[in-house]
């Protein structure tokens, strides 16, 4: 019998690095939604007052190393063209069936969003805004970018629709890390998008950096961060290195020894620098520099409030259900996903396909996994108010093991990781997973 949704496993914390919990459960764990529920039913009696809107660009100009994001590369500008019809119509759909949808925040992801050519990208943004009624220039949007697409041709296009941040992945700005993480790009590249970046004046620039590079020293990633800080980034982004299955580096198995140490390490010389630069920490891997221009409060809560996603690698999430279309990793499995995506009419998406059911018990710990992995934690009142039962005691069997390790502090008001389990993120985060859905992702065979 399937472990329930209430039942965890036992929390053991051995390597730092066991995954990226950037949303919960992983969509690893969705299976096909037999029958297919119509959204109509799916949103039915769930605040429409502040939700998400993500728009998701699978295309890139290449596949980095260690990338197992949903994407292909060198899409042809037919297909792009048949993708943005199938979003229209996926829109038009979506609006049909939650008519009273407003939105707080948006994000446009990928892939790369500005693999997109101007007059594209000025589309995507019109079906967003007329069939959506996103209202773009009066919520926070944020971006994704390259080097080799952040042009200021399409730099024009996201400032002229109120983007008010853009996030570019430079990973390293050493060409040989680069090329050794399965990037290669010249650093003058780099300098240039980040001239771009600037000159739209975006408020808000983040840059992605990656620890745990083969070749990579201290001293490297010292340069490296330095190279960023020139800059003045609103915000930085520390990644830790994974080698996955089926991407570029998993499949030269690049890997050492004592690589948790070295990238434990890594990360500590990091954080230190950018603490010393001004920085605060936000999570394991953001850090926003003091004094920053702000996002405005527009009262959405990723705890709380729901998601509607278009594109085909897009999550949608209510309180109960998270869906999605299907999810793969390998190059031919992706481009059949995509093309499916393409010929799907517009009755075709007045369904949810894709997903995992929420009951109360994985609401309660999705709100303690997206709230436990910020610096700031989790608020005990927020808790309580909406669950009217006391986080601590809900999970006394995960949280107690974490305390007695000196990696979480229990307060009156606020559950938080201690400076090192925020450290082991990557590790705690997984450990908290339900028995039910880390079960249905260890059954995901990889593809």
């Amino acid at each position: 019998m399937a472990p329930t949704a209430a039942e965890a496993p036992s929390v053991a914390i051995g390597s730092p690095y066991t995954g990226y919990v950037y949303s919960y459960p992983h969509k690893t764990a969705y299976r096909p939604l037999e029958p297919a529920p119509a959204l109509r039913d799916v949103w039915a009696g769930q605040d429409l007052s502040a939700l998400f809107l993500y728009l998701h660009i699978p295309f890139c100009e290449m596949r980095c190393g260690f990338c197992n994001l949903f994407t292909r590369t060198g899409a042809p500008q037919e297909l792009v063209a048949r993708y943005l019809d199938a979003l229209e119509r996926q829109a038009h759909a979506v609006r049909e069936a939650v008519p009273d949808a407003r939105f707080a925040v948006g994000a446009i992801g990928g892939g790369t969003p500005t693999y997109l050519e101007a007059a594209e990208l000025t589309r995507m943004f019109r079906i967003a805004a007329e069939v959506m009624g996103a209202e773009f220039g009066s919520m926070p949007l944020s971006v994704e970018t390259s080097p080799a697409t952040a042009t200021p041709d399409r730099l024009a296009v996201l400032a002229a629709h109120g983007t008010t941040r853009v996030s570019i992945g430079v990973q390293s700005f050493l060409d040989a890390e680069a090329r050794a993480a399965g990037r290669p790009q010249k650093r003058a590249e780099v300098e240039a998008a980040l001239t771009a970046i600037r000159e739209a004046a975006v408020p808000t620039l983040n840059i992605d950096l990656i620890y745990g590079i083969d070749g990579q020293t201290h001293a490297s990633w010292l340069d490296s961060l330095d190279a960023a800080l020139a800059w003045r980034p609103e915000e930085i982004y520390l990644y830790p290195l994974y080698v996955r299955p089926l991407t570029g580096l998993g499949r030269r198995a690049v890997s050492r020894a004592d690589w948790d140490d070295d990238r434990l390490a890594l990360y500590r010389a990091g954080r230190d620098h950018l603490r010393a630069a001004g920085y605060e920490q936000v999570s394991m891997r953001m850090f926003r520099r003091a004094g920053a221009p702000a996002d405005p409060d527009t009262g959405y809560r990723c705890q709380r409030d729901g998601m509607v996603g278009l594109g085909c690698g897009a999550r949608s999430y209510t309180s109960e259900l998270h869906y999605s279309f299907d999810y793969a990793v390998n190059v031919g499995e992706v481009r059949g996903i995509i093309d499916e995506y393409v010929a799907l009419d517009r009755d075709a998406f007045s369904r949810a396909r894709f997903g995992y059911r929420l009951d109360a018990a994985e609401q309660k710990r999705r709100h303690l996994l997206t709230s436990l992995l910020q610096a700031d934690g989790l608020d005990v009142a927020e808790y309580r108010a909406r669950f009217d039962s006391d986080a601590a005691a809900d999970f006394a069997r995960e949280l107690e093991p974490l305390a007695d390790r000196g990696l979480l502090r229990v307060d009156t008001d606020r559950v938080a990781l201690t400076e090192d389990g925020l450290g082991r993120s990557d590790a705690i985060g997984p450990a908290l997973f339900s028995s039910a859905a880390a079960a249905l992702m260890d059954g995901y065979r990889a593809r």
